[in-house]
């Protein structure tokens, strides 16, 4: 199926402790992603970057929650408002919004607007659950609490700009799981939603995973998010990342992910996070990112 495909650059690092992954967009563009969508058969238009200010202008600690930690809270609303607001533009207009990270916290926004009027499924195929609250987080980077953001978990029940209420637990599936801290562990276990670990992967192959997660994603739902953050990937395949995991996906394990993605006309919307190119090799992590994407939207050897 032919999509028109708005790109949307969020080059927003508030949510993470290392620099440089503001810098992704422009590597993802630079690797040629707006050539390999139309050779998959997409028309592709470029909406641009939202204005973020650099973080060395702020102040991490402005506008904290009255208990935990949230790093950049203001800054991080301020972001996914914009953004929120241009994924549900590119929607109105009959368009696909692809989302370039910056951090893993712009899928709050990326979510919320997808999310507006239609019940959302979504697929988060990453190393790491982010269901972290202020109160929970070790670290206090809001690029370990999206999900949790956009369930209203915790204090972010009270945050209009981060709850998404037509984003429901049962339909949110992880793939390719394996670092989650004690805490996360738990809420995994105790939430509604499905995850499916590398062990899973390891055990049943990738696609069939996937096919359980497209199963549980599109289950009462009009749409689906692909969430794609690129530590999912093993380090030695995406070594451009802030927080790389040893044992992750390999390089065709992660191909097969997305051409099964694509054979799906319920996928409504998807983001692209965690390229940091001060930690790549020959922008080789931004090269996968956009390999990946045009997988998700139909490209194949044949």
């Amino acid at each position: 199926m032919s999509r028109d495909i708005h790109l949307i650059g969020a080059p927003m690092d508030y949510g993470a402790d290392r620099r440089g992954v503001d810098m992704g967009p422009s590597a993802i563009r630079y690797a040629g992603l707006a050539k390999e969508l139309e050779r998959a058969g997409a028309t592709c238009t470029d909406m641009g970057d939202l204005l973020i200010p650099r973080a060395e202008e702020r102040d991490p600690n402005t506008n904290q929650p009255a208990s935990g930690n949230a790093k950049f809270l203001r800054e991080v609303e301020d972001v996914n408002r914009r953004l929120t607001e241009s994924v549900a533009a590119a929607l109105d207009e009959g368009a696909t919004p692809l989302v370039l990270g910056g951090d893993h916290s712009i899928a709050i926004g990326s979510m919320r607007g997808s999310a507006q009027e239609t019940d959302l499924g979504v697929i988060w195929f990453d190393a790491h659950a982010d269901l972290n609250t202020p109160t929970t987080s070790p670290s206090g980077n809001v690029h370990g609490m999206p999900v949790a953001a956009t369930l209203g978990r915790g204090l972010f029940g009270d945050l209009e700009w981060a709850h998404a209420p037509r984003v429901k637990e049962s339909a949110i599936a992880y793939v390719g799981l394996r670092s989650i801290d004690e805490r996360e562990r738990t809420l995994v276990r105790e939430s509604e939603m499905t995850a499916f670990t590398m062990s899973d992967i390891d055990e049943r192959g990738i696609t069939a995973v996937v096919e359980d997660a497209l199963d549980v994603a599109t289950n009462g739902t009009d749409g689906v998010h692909i969430s794609l953050d690129l530590d999912w990937l093993d380090p030695r395949e995406a070594p451009g990342v802030g927080t790389p995991v040893r044992g992750g996906v390999s390089y065709r394990e992660a191909h097969s992910a997305l051409e099964t993605v694509s054979d799906h006309e319920d996928i409504r919307s998807m983001d692209v996070v965690e390229v940091n190119p001060i930690l790549d090799e020959q922008n080789e992590t931004a090269a996968l990112a956009v390999e990946l994407a045009a997988s998700a939207f139909g490209k194949r050897i044949l």
